[in-house]
């Protein structure tokens, strides 16, 4: 598998991969032209995709999706750690990600690879144009989770 950074504008594979993590199409479109796009690949086709965004001086893995045939075998684990690299090279301190509420298996993920919960956004889900529910439950909240890099 091969983790690296991605400089070409974002394909319809990798956009697909995106919205399964964020369906909100407007939002993505909107962090996409400022960020870092990184890439896995095997044998030359994309399984895997993350986003890294730096606002404010803040570093944040944004977007982070691994084709359904590929979950499991450690390709997040991976591109969050390529992820935590180049944040950590640009002079951060911290990497945030957020996730939802009701993302119980992305909960345990971040966790797994050093994040800790660090505070709450309210209502972030509550205006999506569909209502999202994941384990039963309605995503409205964002959790932040910060890692020391």
């Amino acid at each position: 598998m091969k983790i690296e950074q991605y400089h070409q504008p974002v394909n319809d594979v990798l956009m697909t991969l995106l919205l399964e993590a964020d369906p909100n199409k407007a939002a993505v479109d909107a962090y996409l032209p400022t960020s870092k796009v990184i890439v896995a690949s095997w044998q030359g086709e994309f399984i895997g995709v993350a986003v890294l965004t730096d606002s404010n001086g803040q570093a944040e893995l944004k977007n982070i999706a691994v084709c359904r045939d590929y979950r499991g075998q450690g390709v997040a684990k991976r591109l969050i750690q390529k992820v935590k690299e180049i944040a950590r090279l640009s002079g951060h301190g911290c990497l945030y990600v957020g996730t939802g509420n009701s993302s119980l298996s992305q909960l345990a993920l971040y966790q797994k690879c050093g994040f800790r919960l660090d505070h709450i956004k309210h209502d972030v889900f509550a205006d999506y144009p569909q209502e999202i529910y994941e384990n039963g439950i309605r995503c409205l909240d964002m959790v932040m989770l910060c890692a020391r890099l």
